[in-house]
């Protein structure tokens, strides 16, 4: 659990940094520069990680897929959505979490979707109260947007479900298989970003610079390790429900630290209700 608690907050960081940073780069650059840093950051454990070429092999496709393929469509989901409508659909990833574990184990977790059910209304109750945007202001044209972001989501939660697995393929070796992660996202998010190649040195100054070196070796590198560390020490519920528990802490982080504008009647009953969520499934919290 501290695992994920850890991942959380610092993702909850970045938030405020990207927005106060890295707001008018090219984002297809910016997820490759930083899925490139996470890599060269686990370059030790890859050089003597010695796994076997189909475990390397299969954890490079996994990271291609949580990491890199998910940022991919993260990133042009914006292009038909709004930023605050991006926030507002990344809470349904709980629901992906336990639909594809359920699939896996042909069964279904009733305790673990109310849960995850419980995590996302309390996201959304902090997402509507922090948004520019009316609840109200979907239009048809934003479909392909809602379908790219809800992939990203699945791409996360497949990731996070199959991790423990391809430790054991990788004979206990998380470091090692995070390593070689890193790599497949990498190069993914790197085929993605080279239509945007006259972009990747235009714009940029020394201060954003720095706040890359931070997101990439910290949020990232660090953020999804943690995360990942955790789903391999979690059950499915409790993984699912804490999905939605950066939400909440963003917006806290946000409104402590940077100073930006939120409203407590939002954020603190939007927390209590992830913490529910979290300890309605707490005896699954380890397996």
């Amino acid at each position: 659990m501290l695992w994920l608690i850890a991942a959380s907050l610092l993702w909850a960081f970045s938030f405020g940094l990207i927005k106060g940073y890295l707001v008018g780069l090219d984002p297809a650059t910016v997820a490759a520069g930083r899925l490139l840093l996470a890599a060269l950051a686990f370059l030790p454990w890859l050089l003597r990680a010695r796994l076997q070429r189909r475990a390397a092999l299969a954890a490079a496709a996994l990271g291609a897929v949580q990491f890199g393929l998910m940022y991919v469509l993260y990133i042009a989901s914006f292009q038909w959505l709004a930023a605050w409508k991006v926030a507002l659909l990344t809470v349904f990833t709980p629901f992906f979490v336990i639909a594809a574990q359920d699939l896996g184990d042909r069964r279904l977790d009733r305790r673990g979707l109310v849960a995850a059910a419980i995590a996302v209304a309390g996201a959304v109750w902090v997402q509507a109260g922090t948004t520019n945007g009316s609840p109200g202001g979907w239009t048809f044209n934003e479909w392909p947007g809602i379908l790219l972001l809800q992939g990203a989501n699945l791409c996360f939660a497949l990731g996070q479900v199959r991790f423990r697995p391809l430790v054991k393929r990788c004979g206990g070796n998380e470091s090692g298989a995070l390593a070689w992660m890193y790599v497949g996202a990498f190069f993914l998010a790197a085929l993605a970003a080279i239509p945007h190649l006259d972009s990747v040195s235009a714009g940029w100054e020394s201060r954003q610079v720095l706040v890359l070196l931070y997101l990439g070796l910290i949020p990232t590198a660090l953020g999804f390790a943690f995360w990942n560390k955790g789903a391999a020490r979690t059950g499915t519920a409790f993984l699912a429900a804490a999905n939605d528990l950066k939400i909440p802490l963003a917006v806290l982080v946000s409104w402590l630290v940077f100073r930006e504008a939120a409203d407590p009647v939002r954020v603190l009953p939007g927390l209590v209700a992830v913490a529910v969520a979290l300890w309605m499934v707490r005896g699954r919290a380890a397996r």
